[in-house]
């Protein structure tokens, strides 16, 4: 498995078990990363990908609501969710990933992760929100320059 795959991995596992529970995220965060024995320099980027996730969890699910109206955030599998949370930071909050190695990556643990039919479903959501990748980042930084203020 690619480094950076197994890094979004571990974020994914965290994500899903913080978004399931009241546990304590750097602790999860931990016992994820020594479970999958990360790659040297991957640690910070499954980090990143948590701590990005969590701080900006509220504006990443009105993001979802709004591009996928059909789909309820609140209703979408866990897994599915926190994939879509992971791959839409990487690419509109925290601009670590071009757009399609983001989609390309989701989809990848959709397959892993997901039921059947997840990996159609994180593709046709996440495709749906990179249409407003610009306009989103835009609004990422405006919401973290207001915040500044």
């Amino acid at each position: 498995m690619k480094a950076r795959r197994k890094a979004r991995t571990v974020a994914l596992q965290a994500l899903y078990e913080l978004d399931c529970s009241s546990h304590e995220p750097g602790a999860v965060l931990a016992e994820r990363e020594e479970e999958a024995k990360l790659p040297e320099g991957q640690h910070e980027f499954a980090r990143e990908l948590v701590f990005g996730v969590l701080k900006d969890r509220a504006r990443l699910d009105r993001w979802i609501a709004r591009f996928a109206p059909e789909w309820p955030v609140n209703q979408i599998a866990v897994v599915d969710r926190n994939i879509l949370r992971i791959a839409l930071w990487e690419f509109a909050v925290g601009r670590v990933s071009p757009v399609k190695v983001a989609i390309n990556e989701a989809v990848e643990l959709a397959k892993l992760f997901g039921s059947d039919s997840a990996p159609r479903f994180v593709n046709g959501v996440l495709g749906s929100l990179a249409d407003h990748a610009e306009e989103l980042a835009e609004a990422a930084k405006r919401e973290l320059a207001d915040k500044g203020k």
